[in-house]
């Protein structure tokens, strides 16, 4: 079954790893610490001699499950679980920034990525330059010689813009540059950044992996084995370790991922084209619409458009309060990529904290709604949006 190329059976049958006792679902191996057969056994696993396990926060049956799993799927090494996605963030952070180093990240990422590298990172002496990483000329225009790392969340998040992630990563390699995507917008099912050239891909797994709302989780996975030594001791050294619990939830989450975002997906054309005509919306984001100023790209780069739009209330700040306070349907509620429909304000909730230059730079409009669409009929996301709009 490992062999199968169904992306459902990849879902459901993960890397062909089995419980020892025969467990259909691997189960929770809910131990910090695990015994070793003999002294010798225990300094061949210290020695990496043997694959045999030693305390949870170095590896877990449960998780190892789980991070072969997602690696198989994003075609990548191995995979890194972490405990939530802005480990997963500051894993790929602390193994390629340092003192004198420099980054060149995407303005438009989830606004605590782009945070913790002006309010802490920069406190060590790492350098940031911030673009538009839609166009790829920005990108290499920002090139140092002490550039280490490029990061790209693509589709961007909130605005939904998307980077080109085979033109940055050949730019990148000709500098001897690792690019990471964050690929938590897309999830696996619809884009693959490593097959595109990328050297990293991370995740939140709170998000359309997990898809229920009910964890805090991320993953790492590099393409190549060196990295994933690098990040992994990053990983073990600095605890950030995923819970065996987390793992199993997640597992079990992922196993419907397709089946969820096609459905998801389907209705996210649906409302995208409902608000595109509405004439309270300046203007709507989403990969699947022909407005979309990067619909060619989405469409060579992407499998489908996703789940995930925004769009510009007439109206700005005071438009999207009414907004917000008036959905009865869709919930007022940050993350995103799970069954219900989630809706937020990023410039009041997400991106609060960021500095007016940077919301500027970044996109962050007073007026800009986030929307999630879940797997409700897409009748009922219409009617409640409709409902809220003709409040404003």
């Amino acid at each position: 079954m490992t062999n199968s190329k169904g992306i459902n059976s990849k879902l459901v049958h993960g890397a062909g790893l089995h419980d020892a006792m025969g467990a259909v679902n691997m189960p929770i191996y809910q131990s910090s610490t695990f015994a070793f057969k003999s002294a010798e056994h225990g300094a061949a696993c210290f020695a990496g001699e043997d694959s045999g396990y030693i305390y949870t926060r170095i590896g877990n049956p449960t998780i190892d499950d789980l991070e072969s799993a997602i690696a198989a799927i994003e075609e990548g090494y191995d995979g890194i679980a972490v405990s939530s996605g802005m480990a997963a963030v500051n894993t790929v952070y602390l193994a390629y920034l340092g003192k004198g180093k420099h980054i060149v990240c995407h303005n438009a990422v989830y606004g605590a990525s782009r945070g913790v590298l002006e309010s802490a990172y920069i406190r060590f002496g790492v350098e940031a330059t911030f673009v538009d990483a839609t166009k790829t000329e920005e990108v290499a225009a920002a090139i140092r010689p002490n550039t280490s790392l490029i990061w790209l969340e693509t589709p961007a998040n909130p605005t939904i813009g998307i980077c080109d992630i085979e033109a940055i990563s050949k730019i990148a390699h000709e500098h001897g540059i690792p690019v990471c995507v964050d690929n938590t917008f897309c999830s696996p099912i619809l884009q693959k950044p490593l097959l595109l050239g990328a050297d990293i891909v991370v995740h939140s797994l709170t998000k359309f992996i997990n898809g229920h709302a009910d964890i805090v989780g991320g993953i790492v996975i590099p393409k190549k084995k060196e990295d994933y030594l690098l990040l992994n001791s990053i990983m073990i050294n600095f605890g950030f370790n995923m819970d065996p619990h987390q793992a199993f939830l997640v597992r079990r989450g992922m196993k419907t991922m397709a089946i969820r975002i096609k459905q998801a997906q389907e209705n996210a054309m649906k409302v995208a084209e409902f608000l595109e005509k509405h004439p309270k919306v300046e203007w709507v984001m989403y990969p699947g619409l022909k407005s979309h100023p990067q619909y060619a790209l989405g469409q060579k780069q992407m499998a489908g458009p996703g789940t995930m739009l925004s769009f510009e209330l007439k109206g700005g700040l005071e438009a999207g309060r009414i907004m917000m306070n008036n959905v009865k349907f869709c919930i007022l509620a940050v993350s995103l990529g799970g069954i219900e429909t989630l809706i937020q304000h990023p410039a009041s909730m997400t991106h609060s904290k960021l500095s007016a230059e940077a919301k500027k730079s970044g996109g962050i409009t007073d007026g800009l709604v986030r929307l999630s669409v879940g797997i409700e009929e897409a009748e009922d996301i219409i009617a409640d949006l409709s409902q809220a709009l003709n409040k404003i």
